[in-house]
C-alpha cells in the first residue's frame, strides 16, 4: 500500500459523503478523491448498506483513476439478506456497483453477538474464502461490534482471517459497552492487522464538550480537535487504515494535513487524552456516531440518530433552544420520540449496544 509517511495510512470512509439535497455530491466527492490520492493515500471503504456509495464510488474514484492506484474495501451484511443465497448475492452486486472488478479487502459486516451465528448458519465465511481463491476478492475480513469474548472466539476459529475492523477512539477506549481497547488488544495478541473505524465516534469528537476543546487547545494551541482523535488512533501498533468518513473538502484538507504531517502522540498529548476520558465519562450525552442502522427498521420512521443529535445540544451543551430547533427539524415529515412503540428492532441494529428505547423516552421528555 502506497502511504505518504512512514505511518498507519489514512483511509476515505465513504459513508458520510457530502450530498445536495438528499442525493450524494458526486463533484465534490470527486475533488476529495483527488486530493486524497494526490496526499499518497490509497484506501477506500464502503459497504453494500451505505446508500448510493458505492455508485458514487464507481463515479467519482473507479472511472477516474487507474484500479492499481487504489485499493478499495466493501462488506457484506447478513443483516439486511432474506437468506443465504440473497447474502452471497451481495458481492455480485458490489461489483456491478461499483465496476472495480475485484475487492482488495472484502469484510463480513458488522458481527456481533446477535447475529454471529447467521454468518455461521449461512457458510459466509466458506463463502468469502472462495471467493478469495476465485480472485475476486485479494484480503478478507470482518468489522466487529461485539464483547471481546466473541472476538476471541472468531479469530480463533478463523485464524486465516487477515485482518479486522474495529471501532476504536479516545471516548470508547475503556467503554463497557464498546471495548475499544480490550478488542484491540485481543486481535493483536492474534496478530491481527486492524483497520480502525469511528476514530473521531461520528463526527462528535470533532465538536466535544468546551471542557476538552481548553484542555486541548492548551496543550497543542492551533490543533483540530478531529486531529487530536485521529493520532490517538494513528499512534497504534498494527493499523492498517485510520478511516475517516470524511463529508466535504475542508475535513479532506484538515485531515491530510493531519496525516501528511504526522507525529505519534507524545507524553503531554497522552496525558491530555487520559483527562479528555475522564470528562467524557462524565458527560450526559448520548453516545451515539449516528451510523443510521437503526432508521430503516424503524415501524414509526423515527430518524433517530438525528433525534439524539437535537437531545445532545441540551443534554451536553445546555442549549435547549437549539435543541427544539434541531429537533423540530428531525421529525418533519418521520415520527416523534414519543411514537416509539418498544419493539426493540432498533436495539437489536446498534452496534454501540444503546439502550435506544430507554433514550428515545427522555428525548421526548425534554423535547416535546
Amino acid at each position: 500500500m502506497n502511504t505518504a509517511a512512514n505511518h498507519a495510512p489514512l483511509g476515505f470512509g465513504l459513508m458520510r459523503l457530502p450530498k445536495v439535497g438528499e442525493e450524494i455530491d458526486v463533484a465534490q466527492t470527486s475533488r476529495m478523491v483527488d486530493a486524497f490520492l494526490a496526499a499518497g493515500f490509497t484506501y477506500f471503504d464502503t459497504a453494500y448498506v451505505y446508500p448510493g456509495s458505492e455508485e458514487a464510488t464507481r463515479k467519482a474514484l473507479v472511472e477516474r483513476h487507474p484500479r492499481d492506484s487504489y485499493t478499495l474495501a466493501t462488506k457484506l451484511n447478513a443483516r439486511v439478506a432474506k437468506d443465504a443465497a440473497d447474502a452471497r448475492s451481495e458481492l455480485e452486486q458490489s461489483l456491478e456497483r461499483t465496476g472495480a472488478g475485484y475487492f482488495d479487502y472484502y469484510l463480513l459486516h458488522a458481527l456481533q453477538d446477535s447475529n454471529a451465528k447467521k454468518y455461521d448458519a449461512w457458510g459466509l465465511w466458506d463463502f468469502v474464502k472462495e471467493e478469495k481463491a476465485r480472485g475476486r476478492i485479494r484480503h478478507y475480513g470482518f468489522s466487529f461490534h461485539g464483547t471481546p469474548a466473541l472476538l476471541d472466539k472468531l479469530l480463533t476459529e478463523h485464524p486465516d482471517v487477515d485482518f479486522v475492523q474495529l471501532q476504536i477512539n479516545y471516548a470508547d477506549w475503556d467503554n463497557p459497552e464498546v471495548t475499544s481497547g480490550e478488542n484491540y488488544r485481543i486481535a493483536r495478541a492474534h496478530g491481527k492487522q486492524i483497520v480502525i473505524m469511528e476514530p473521531v465516534k461520528g463526527g462528535a469528537l470533532a465538536d466535544p464538550p468546551q471542557e476538552i476543546k481548553d484542555l486541548f487547545d492548551q496543550t497543542r494551541p492551533g490543533m483540530s480537535y478531529a486531529s487530536w482523535a485521529l493520532r490517538f488512533a494513528a499512534s497504534l501498533d498494527g493499523v492498517l487504515a485510520v478511516l475517516s468518513g470524511m463529508s466535504n473538502l475542508a475535513q479532506m484538507e484538515d485531515n491530510l494535513a493531519t496525516f501528511t504531517q504526522f507525529g505519534p502522540v507524545d507524553q503531554a498529548e497522552r496525558d491530555a487524552v487520559a483527562r479528555a476520558q475522564q470528562i467524557l465519562a462524565h458527560s450526559a450525552a448520548i453516545p451515539c456516531t449516528g451510523c443510521g442502522y437503526c432508521v430503516d427498521g424503524c415501524p414509526r420512521q423515527i430518524f433517530i440518530p438525528k433525534v439524539f443529535a437535537a437531545a445532545n445540544k441540551e443534554l451536553a451543551r445546555n442549549e435547549p433552544d437549539q435543541a427544539r430547533e434541531a429537533y423540530a427539524r428531525a421529525v418533519e415529515g418521520r415520527g416523534k420520540a414519543s411514537d416509539c412503540i418498544g419493539c426493540g428492532q432498533c436495539e437489536g441494529a446498534c452496534p454501540q449496544h444503546l439502550p435506544v428505547i430507554e433514550w428515545l423516552r427522555k428525548c421526548a421528555e425534554i423535547l416535546e
